[in-house]
């Protein structure tokens, strides 16, 4: 028997942890990067070139490289540990952002081609920071309502800083070149990923290549078997959230409102996401993640069929601001019950297929809404993104085994 003290479960007692307050800040640090360099390097380009079309395409190769090779990413994290795979990582993607700034320096200066090679180089060696951190909140959780509420306090961090970073970026924009958003980001990567690795919490992270043989096998084939059922519900979270976002931009330029009333229509959306998980993560759940997961799936697109009433964008931002309500707690249940069902040096890959199918979803939901909008009512758009949601809940349900975290759980219930 462990001689750990039991600990009330409170966002309070999660950053009473040992070690998590100092890791969990320079996680933030780096991950605030994520949210500063895609804008400054978009605007940078677009300076560079003069060419949005070839701006698109540099983004798109980013962000096409940071999300579909993340799983990989992982995997060479499980195997070898934090310290020895985020090192060299962050190494390559702040030399190549480095590269970069300098290639689009000075405008008309820069080859497309170059630019487009080095920036999804840059995107292939993003370091996988949030995954990692979840991994390090299960080593650091004594139980498992707490660890549910060290998810809930990463994803609605999480969340501001990808509201904060383009906030960031337009006070730089307005001082300096946007190149000098692109080295602000690499310096937050830097100093990010140099602190979360020198925490105790994560050099005690045993890398999965120590284990046998037979469990270095079998861990790639079950890992992504295992997790299907919480990737399939992030990705529906994805969908819906790309497709809201365009679709809010349409029917905010089809009322003739202000460029800013796309803003503040979507933050309340976030607003509500906020709010959503820090109430999750203070619910002692007595249901399984895997039970709960489609519950909130139905619930964000339920809330997203009634913004297909919407008469006016305050309607329309109060109903965003209730579905917001499901996005981080379904986004922290999908979290939850992959690690679930992952043994411990799979954990960083699990958590790493789902963020993959929340940035997958949120692609195909833009580029969905991108077809629906030029051709149907932007009311049917709503419904439509809504449908395809509840569509996504039914594949998240199902019979599975229960997990021995959730055995353990209901034992110490």
């Amino acid at each position: 028997m462990s001689s750990t003290p039991v600990v009330r479960p409170s966002y309070a007692a999660v950053l009473q942890l040992p070690y998590a307050r100092r890791t969990f800040a320079a996680a933030l640090l780096g991950r605030l990067s994520y949210g500063v360099v895609p804008l400054s390097v978009m605007l940078a380009v677009t300076r560079a070139t003069g060419s949005y079309a070839v701006a698109g395409t540099v983004m798109a190769l980013f962000g096409g490289t940071s999300v579909f090779l993340s799983p990989a990413r992982a995997a060479l994290i499980d195997r070898h540990g934090p310290c020895r795979a985020l090192v060299p990582m962050a190494a390559a993607y702040c030399a190549l952002l480095g590269l970069l700034t300098a290639l689009v320096w000075r405008p008309g200066s820069a080859s497309p081609l170059v630019v487009g090679a080095v920036t999804a180089a840059a995107g292939a060696c993003t370091p996988p920071l949030g995954p990692t951190m979840r991994a390090v909140w299960g080593r650091l959780a004594p139980d498992r309502a707490l660890l549910q509420r060290a998810y809930s306090l990463d994803g609605v961090a999480e969340e501001l800083l990808f509201v904060s970073g383009p906030l960031v970026v337009g006070v730089l924009v307005g001082l300096a070149p946007p190149t000098a958003g692109i080295v602000f980001g690499t310096c937050l990567m830097a100093a990010g990923t140099a602190g979360f690795v020198r925490s105790p919490a994560v050099r005690g992270m045993r890398p999965a290549g120590r284990a046998t043989g037979e469990r270095r096998h079998e861990a790639p084939r079950g890992t992504l078997r295992a997790i299907l059922r919480p990737v399939v519900g992030a990705t529906g979270v994805g969908l819906a959230l790309g497709a809201v976002d365009l679709i809010v931009v349409a029917f905010v330029g089809q009322r003739h409102y202000g460029d800013d009333a796309v803003a503040w229509t979507l933050a309340a959306l976030s607003a509500g996401s906020a709010v959503g998980g820090l109430l999750n993560g203070a619910v002692p759940w007595r249901t399984p993640a895997r039970v709960r997961l489609p519950l909130l799936v139905a619930g964000l697109g339920t809330a997203l069929l009634c913004a297909a009433l919407a008469p006016n964008l305050v309607t329309l931002a109060l109903t965003l601001a209730t579905a917001g309500l499901f996005v981080a707690p379904a986004l922290t249940t999908a979290y939850l019950s992959a690690d679930d069902t992952t043994p411990p040096e799979s954990r960083v890959r699990a958590g790493a297929w789902v963020n993959t199918g929340v940035n997958a979803g949120t692609t195909a939901g833009a580029a969905g809404a991108g077809l629906l909008v030029s051709g149907v009512s932007l009311a049917l758009c709503f419904a439509a993104t809504g449908a395809a949601a509840l569509l996504t809940a039914p594949a998240v349900a199902g019979r599975a085994r229960r997990s021995p975290r959730e055995v353990a759980g209901s034992v110490g219930a």
